[in-house]
């Protein structure tokens, strides 16, 4: 398992762990507290450009018995097929980087639960280390939290991690907010090198697969991410700031710890089930993944969000949310306006379709217009 040797005492001592382990993660946040914002306002907010969606929160609420259920569903079907991929993937990295401190920079929130199953599978071979940092659309990736890694590590073997792409989104902001960062970026790749288990958009240096599955920690929040809020951006951090004071907590972007939730968290106890099933597993094939078929995934998404965009005379492309988790999110925290399905009868979207009949929002059976998507959620067009 991890030990102290993978834990850098400076960055340690001014992040957080939040309600995972020392040795699971260090978070690069400042940690606040923010009033609450009910969905419906956010979203008239959001959509009157009055206020970007990241200054403001919602209240994250205790998953319901039900939820839990779909949880519970998910993690019987998919646990052996996110350890084996966990596997494969701290596999390549390690090929990639062999005998070298691999640092991982997950993004939160989806990042995390990644981010501290792959830190665990390669610290059993190797030095590796694991910080959660911020990236907000539009906005950009935390300069400032970043610019202290780097600091500490160098920036050579650094590896940004989220859960899955959707439309691509995070990862072209990764990309426009890196151009000044080449050592990011490996030679003749595009895009810096972020790992995913699900690269629905294509937007992947490393992926596990280009499948819409029901991945187990995409269908939960805080209680399966340290307890940590998605993060949140204070008006007056500026990217110039990055290089000065980029060892001040305050300099950082913003999260709320849902304590409240404590009775509910399922962080670690979620970490240690999967690496129990790891254990038990043989190692692990090889990933096929290249350029080629990450392009390829790329087109397919595009021109499917494209049809998507056209047939629901959709303006703006963030109203899209693509993939069964992130469907399932933007359910629970936006006004949704439709739900679109490849199949109803497929497992993996019966929690979508709880919350859908749960909320009155209509859904439509698409088959196989949805391109390589199961499920994808539109974000109602609200008055201002």
């Amino acid at each position: 398992m991890s030990n102290l040797n993978d834990i850098n005492p400076i960055l340690a001592n001014l992040g957080f762990h939040g309600s995972y382990r020392p040795e699971d993660i260090t978070f690069l946040l400042n940690i606040t507290q923010i009033k609450t914002t009910p969905v419906a306002e956010k979203e008239r907010l959001i959509q009157s450009g009055k206020k970007h969606y990241s200054e403001m929160i919602s209240e994250e609420k205790a998953p319901t018995a039900e939820h839990l259920k779909h949880f519970q569903h998910a993690f019987v079907h998919g646990a052996e097929r996110l350890a084996q991929e966990v596997q494969q993937l701290s596999q390549a990295l390690m090929t990639r980087f062999p005998k070298q401190p691999i640092i991982l920079v997950s993004l939160v929130r989806a990042g995390i639960p990644l981010g501290v199953l792959l830190k665990h599978c390669i610290a059993k071979q190797q030095q590796c280390f694991h910080y959660g940092i911020s990236i907000i659309r539009d906005r950009g990736i935390d300069f400032a939290a970043l610019s202290a890694i780097i600091q500490q590590h160098g920036a050579e073997n650094i590896v940004f991690v989220d859960g899955w792409t959707g439309k691509g989104a995070i990862c072209r902001e990764l990309t426009k907010s890196l151009q000044d960062y080449p050592a990011l970026f490996d030679e003749g790749w595009t895009i810096p090198r972020l790992v995913t288990l699900s690269d629905l958009g294509g937007y992947s240096w490393l992926s596990a697969s280009c499948d819409d599955w029901l991945i187990p920690f995409g269908i939960l929040g805080s209680v399966i991410s340290g307890l940590t809020s998605r993060s949140i951006l204070r008006e007056e951090i500026l990217q110039t700031e990055a290089e000065q004071d980029c060892f001040n907590p305050e300099k950082w972007h913003d999260c709320v710890i849902y304590n409240h939730l404590q009775d509910h968290d399922l962080s670690v106890k979620f970490i240690q089930d999967i690496l129990k099933i790891i254990d038990t597993q043989h190692l692990q094939s090889s990933i096929e993944w290249n350029n080629d078929i990450r392009l390829q995934q790329q087109q397919l998404c595009l021109s499917t969000v494209d049809w998507i965009a056209k047939q629901y005379e959709i303006e703006n492309i963030n109203h899209i949310k693509p993939s069964i988790a992130e469907a399932t999110r933007a359910v629970l925290r936006r006004v949704p306006e439709k739900i679109l399905i490849r199949d109803e009868n497929n497992p993996h979207v019966q929690l979508l379709l709880h919350f859908a009949q749960q909320q009155n929002v209509p859904i439509d059976i698409l088959g196989s217009r949805l391109g390589p998507y199961h499920a994808v959620t539109l974000i109602k067009k609200v008055g201002k």
